[in-house]
């Protein structure tokens, strides 16, 4: 039996833990492809106008998979260990999933205000025959392959280049596509780009730091005071810009851009605002980017 995942959206809240876990198993994975123009435009067509651009590329991711494997895993994510809540768009998924495609959607609700994620993870393996003792063997395999592929917060920090954080949902920050490869055009002009999830959250903040931090609300949605507190983390060290990049009808990012914005720039480091559709151009992103850095000088 062949599961696919659509690499997109949901995809990259967990990078490699899904296909790692189906893996370990005993089923074949179907990734969908990188991003692309035609997955876009598939998304764009089927999408409603209200709809986000990140909604808008998962549902091409979606279409993609449609007919070439047995099921399409597309889990429901409500909230996480700390309680607070996903993107509200999240809920809906599997839902509006099983309207598009034809082939079937296997998923299951993540909502750790009710259960933790390993009992969620026990229901999703029970309903491909797998029992309690499988999944968790697995569960910890897969992570374990997560950890292998972190990459190194301590080494970018250390680089003698200008720091740039990238601030944005990891489906923004990781799709070449989606970005117009922002990381790539940071490292020619010469910086060094550090993505906000890298950042850890458990320093210490020195004593004598001089960092301005706002009186800030208390987030209720996970992303919100995830970036937040990595942010506070990351101003610790010496960081020549922020860039923050949203896609465009985003209401969640809509309010949490002010926040953003407000504390980085009380803390006196130049910061520049994308947002990014499907009509978004690479040369006009190129033209603001060399004019930011060229501010940093």
């Amino acid at each position: 039996m062949t599961i696919g995942i659509p690499k997109a959206l949901i995809y990259w809240k967990y990078p490699l833990f899904w296909e790692a876990f189906f893996k370990e198993l005993g089923f074949e994975i179907l990734l969908s492809p990188s991003t692309n123009k035609e997955i876009v435009e598939m998304g764009v067509k089927v999408s409603d106008p209200e709809n986000c651009f990140s909604n808008k590329v998962f549902f091409g991711h979606l279409l993609w998979l449609d007919g070439k494997c047995d099921w399409i895993f597309v889990p429901r994510l409500k909230t996480n260990k700390d309680k607070l809540e996903y993107c509200p768009k999240f809920f809906g998924l599997p839902d509006l999933a099983k309207i598009l495609v034809k082939t079937p959607i296997l998923t299951e609700t993540f909502d750790e205000r009710r259960e933790e994620f390993g009992k969620s993870l026990r229901k999703l393996g029970k309903k491909l025959n797998k029992n309690r003792k499988d999944v968790e063997r697995t569960t910890e395999a897969a992570w374990v392959e997560v950890e292998k592929n972190s990459q190194g917060f301590s080494k970018k920090i250390q680089s003698k280049k200008p720091k740039i954080v990238l601030i944005s949902h990891p489906y923004n920050l990781y799709d070449d596509y989606v970005n117009l490869r922002i990381k790539e055009k940071l490292e020619k002009l010469g910086t060094e780009p550090i993505f906000i999830d890298e950042v850890p959250t458990n320093e210490i903040q020195n004593p004598s730091s001089k960092i301005q931090n706002l009186d800030l609300p208390e987030f209720h949605w996970e992303f919100g005071k995830e970036i937040m507190e990595k942010i506070q983390t990351i101003l610790n060290h010496n960081l020549a810009g922020a860039i923050e990049i949203s896609s465009f009808q985003c209401g969640c990012d809509a309010v949490l851009k002010e926040f953003v914005e407000k504390t980085i720039k009380a803390n006196k480091i130049p910061f520049l605002y994308l947002l990014i559709d499907e009509q978004t151009g690479e040369a006009g992103i190129q033209t603001r980017l060399e004019a930011f850095i060229d501010t940093l000088h």
